[in-house]
């Protein structure tokens, strides 16, 4: 089998077999076939696509790649969930022991965020005393008793994903639906879960800015987890705003314990709830996804939720009290808001911008070695559709700089007014299941 052949298959629009695909990927993982190689390969897939076959068996071939996480120790059916990303996506915190209140196991293995805010870990990590750095019999222990915990990556997972990924970043093959659907799914799969639900996100702070290419990326991992065993299903979502109120690891945290209570924002408290009824569903707690939706309703109403939130955190050396008292939370020396210039209608929070203020603050990181600062960030005060009047805040600004001038001028060019009524954006445009 020679390389060149089937780059040359694959450029003229015919599928690849099983074993041609496992041939260029394990090649490209012990060195044997070179970048320029797999280049070719990456936009001569790019031009042509893949069938569903095809995606599920490189989606294989690079789980296969590295390291699989085995969680069959634990019991019940694990469902994980994943994002496409966004600005203030709180989802994770919210959902863990949102669905874990009703004997849904969530084995999370999550990593630390570039960009705009911290990744899941490092939000968890503004609770006093938090670690993830426990043993993997102690996480499936944790898991088994309290049905919730969270491990930081580790081991060689997918290493042919992190190759291949680096490559598409240099050669202008990132946008390819095949190749970011497997490259998606091969580390959910390689991460042991029995079932997997996927929040995709749309619009203009989302990695897939068109609707259209969002749903195609959500059919494509939907047919990937369902093609090798994972059942799997996905909702896809609305970023053209940032998500709740809060951007900002400490403000985020205080933020999913609000939505716990049952006081959280509108849009974040829909999306767990749409995203927690398939988790639920999947896990094979309820008879339907209506039957899902009341009960995750009931576990916030009485409190078990977040109980359950309590028991988490206790049991990775958090100081759980933090649930009752939000004010021991990492704390912003200064406050400022972003008052309104004129009256009008919020028609554009331009949640890349706006994500990128939070970013300046401290609140991301610009590059891995970037430290993150946990208690700054931005609490939005006004969403598309509402109005605002002059001199009414905008944006709260949490700070640990007197001078947050570049801030606010980031955030002025990011929100627009209009004087006409403005429709409030769709939050959940659809839902793609087998």
């Amino acid at each position: 089998m020679r390389m060149v052949d089937l780059i040359q298959k694959k450029r003229d629009g015919h599928e690849l077999t099983t074993d041609e695909i496992n041939f260029i990927i394990t090649g490209y993982t012990n060195d044997t076939v070179p970048d320029y190689q797999i280049s070719a390969f990456c936009m001569a897939v790019f031009f042509q696509g893949m069938s569903e076959r095809e995606c599920a068996d490189l989606t294989m071939a690079m789980v296969e790649s590295g390291d699989q996480i085995d969680l069959s120790a634990i019991n019940g059916i694990k469902v994980d969930k994943h994002s496409t990303g966004g600005v203030g996506d709180t989802t994770t915190l919210v959902l863990g022991p949102l669905v874990a209140s009703l004997g849904v196991p969530v084995a999370k293995m999550s990593g630390r965020g570039l960009g705009h805010t911290g990744g899941t870990i490092d939000k968890l990590e503004a609770v006093p005393g938090f670690h993830v750095e426990i043993e993997n019999d102690q996480f499936t222990k944790l898991v088994n008793e309290n049905k919730l915990a969270v491990i930081g990556q580790s081991g060689n997972l997918t290493p042919a994903d992190k190759k291949l990924y680096s490559l598409r970043d240099v050669t202008a093959t990132v946008n390819s639906i095949p190749l970011i659907a497997s490259s998606i799914m091969s580390k959910k799969i390689a991460a042991g879960a029995d079932a997997i639900v996927l929040d995709v996100k749309t619009g203009a702070g989302a990695f897939m800015k068109d609707l259209e290419d969002s749903k195609k990326l959500a059919k494509a991992m939907v047919d990937i987890g369902n093609q090798v065993g994972r059942k799997t299903m996905a909702v896809i979502s609305d970023m053209s705003q940032p998500l709740g109120y809060a951007i900002g690891n400490a403000l985020e945290v205080k933020e999913a314990i609000d939505t716990l209570k049952g006081e959280g924002p509108e849009d974040l408290t829909e999306l767990c709830l749409t995203l927690g009824s398939y988790m639920v569903y999947l896990a094979e707690k309820a008879s339907s996804l209506e039957d899902a939706r009341n009960k995750l309703q009931e576990v916030i109403v009485s409190g078990a939720a977040l109980e359950t939130l309590k028991v988490f955190l206790r049991s990775q050396g958090g100081d759980d009290s933090v649930v009752d008292d939000p004010s021991k939370l990492p704390q912003a020396s200064y406050v400022y808001e972003l008052e309104a210039k004129e009256d009008g209608y919020i028609s554009e929070l331009v949640a890349d911008s706006i994500g990128t203020a939070a970013m300046w603050l401290g609140a991301g990181r610009a590059t891995k070695e970037s430290s993150i600062d946990l208690a700054v960030g931005l609490v939005l005060r006004k969403k598309i559709g509402e109005f605002v009047k002059k001199g009414e805040s905008l944006v709260t600004i949490y700070s640990n700089s007197e001078n947050v001038d570049q801030v606010k001028e980031k955030l002025y060019d990011s929100i627009r007014l209009s004087n006409e009524n403005v429709e409030k954006p769709t939050l959940i445009y659809g839902e793609v299941t087998k």
